[in-house]
């Protein structure tokens, strides 16, 4: 009878192991299956995670895959997160943070118990700012390292630097060619308008000097009268303007599905 019942509970949990089945193992806080992260990125980052949660008791965890085998990745996140058990079972403070070079895809997946601190707006500026322009220029290692540096400074309590830099990068660049642009349609604007508004004015709200010359707002206006340059002139001098110019494990916490997702 104890045999059946062993075989039956073994059938049972056939389908929930083959699920866990392509998720990798927890073997440290930098599972780079991938191979994207140079030896001394990973080595780098591998300390550095160490002394954080040393210093406070919050846990992330880097890992790299090289595809996500057609599954979407806040799924496969959330799986991976929970099959590891990232952060302190209490505490629900962990942070994992997910790439699939293959998927050209990465996932920052937070804890329950950080959802507040690493909210998903500071998620989604660190993949938007740090890591997105990194990969794209082929810089996995600095990209992922620039993203580890950014959580830690927001889990240390210091989010203003990154909050800032994200309005900074909010802002629309300076485009040369709609500059031009503006000011070409500023001049044309200025004499098309300046000269119905030189022949119109003058005769209306103008003193009247002679035939055809009218004064106004200090300026002598002959408006049927044209310049040599083919304009209308002025008969003061001052008429016109200008301008200036090791041995490593989960601690049994959960994720609910808070963080960002994004691509390259």
């Amino acid at each position: 009878m104890g045999r059946l019942v062993a075989v039956a509970l073994f059938v049972l949990a056939l389908p929930f192991a083959a699920f866990a089945a392509d998720l990798p193992a927890l073997t440290g806080r930098v599972v780079d299956n991938a191979g994207i992260i140079d030896a001394g990125t990973r080595a780098a980052l591998t300390q550095k995670l160490a002394d954080f949660e040393t210093k406070g008791s919050d846990q992330i965890v880097v890992a790299t895959i090289p595809s996500l085998g057609g599954e979407e990745i806040e799924p496969y996140a959330n799986r991976l997160f929970r099959f590891w058990k990232l952060g302190q079972a209490k505490e629900n403070n962990g942070v994992l943070l997910l790439v699939a070079p293959n998927d050209r895809k990465m996932r920052i997946e937070v804890g329950y118990g950080l959802e507040g601190t690493l909210t998903d707006l500071h998620t989604k500026l660190i993949i938007e700012n740090d890591m997105v322009p990194a990969f794209r220029a082929g810089d996995f290692s600095g990209g992922i390292s620039k993203a580890v540096d950014d959580m830690v400074m927001v889990l240390e309590g210091n989010p203003e630097e990154l909050e800032a830099r994200g309005k900074r990068n909010q802002q629309a660049p300076f485009n040369s060619d709609d500059l031009f642009f503006a000011i070409f349609i500023g001049i044309w604007a200025i004499i098309f308008f300046g000269s119905i508004a030189a022949s119109i004015l003058p005769p209306i709200f103008g003193k009247k000097l002679g035939p055809g010359r009218y004064r106004w707002l200090g300026m002598t206006f002959e408006p049927g009268r044209r310049s040599s340059s083919g304009g209308w002139s002025s008969g003061s001098s001052g008429g016109g303007w200008s301008s200036g110019g090791g041995g490593f494990s989960g601690g049994g916490g959960s994720s609910g599905g808070g963080g960002s997702s994004g691509s390259w």
